[in-house]
């Protein structure tokens, strides 16, 4: 299948990055995403949570956005966009699963979600960022739903749960927007 012209036009939009364009573009590919980790996790029996699929997905916009959109920028339009982000996606979430793996092999990460349900807490707890400077840097120039978000899980502990019950905000947002906080602060090389 051929590159679509309203494919073309979105693709260019990003590039310059229009105002919206980036929106548009989640929000045309964002289900593609989702079905690429859920498809990928069900070939590999790899059991996921909604906040995996959020994180995975976020790991897929981190690695289209890198670089200015080079994997974006890569793209020959020799087929349809949406199989050129299938391809893309499927390799990083198969890439992000198997580092998973590895770190759940070498105990950095627990491997039962029903011994975290006991401990009660949550697998996403484990990368939660102690250094209270640090936090305070990646607040720093956040807007301020997404200062709370960072606030609550990094200095008061809270889970996607509690965070999203207490914001009003749908707790599948949780994990992109942590992600996207980590991100800015390892563009302004804070990390």
């Amino acid at each position: 299948m051929a590159l679509t012209e309203i494919d073309r036009h979105l693709l260019q939009r990003c590039l310059a990055e229009e105002p919206g364009a980036w929106k548009d573009f989640v929000d045309r590919f964002l289900g593609l995403f989702v079905h690429v980790v859920q498809h990928t996790a069900h070939a590999r029996s790899v059991p996921v949570t909604s906040n995996d699929i959020d994180d995975l997905c976020a790991e897929v916009f981190l690695t289209l956005l890198a670089n200015n959109y080079a994997v974006l920028r890569q793209f020959r339009g020799e087929s349809s966009l949406a199989t050129y982000l299938t391809v893309v996606a499927r390799r990083v979430v198969v890439r992000e699963m198997a580092r998973r793996r590895f770190s759940e092999a070498l105990g950095h990460v627990n491997v039962s979600p029903s011994a975290l349900e006991h401990a009660q807490v949550s697998r996403s707890d484990q990368q939660r960022v102690e250094n209270r400077d640090q936090v305070q840097h990646m607040l720093a120039g956040l807007p301020e739903k997404e200062a709370a978000v960072v606030r609550q899980y990094h200095l008061e502990g809270r889970s996607y749960r509690e965070i999203s019950s207490g914001l009003g905000i749908s707790e599948n947002t949780v994990g992109p927007t942590l992600s996207r906080a980590a991100a800015k602060l390892r563009e302004r090389g804070e990390s």
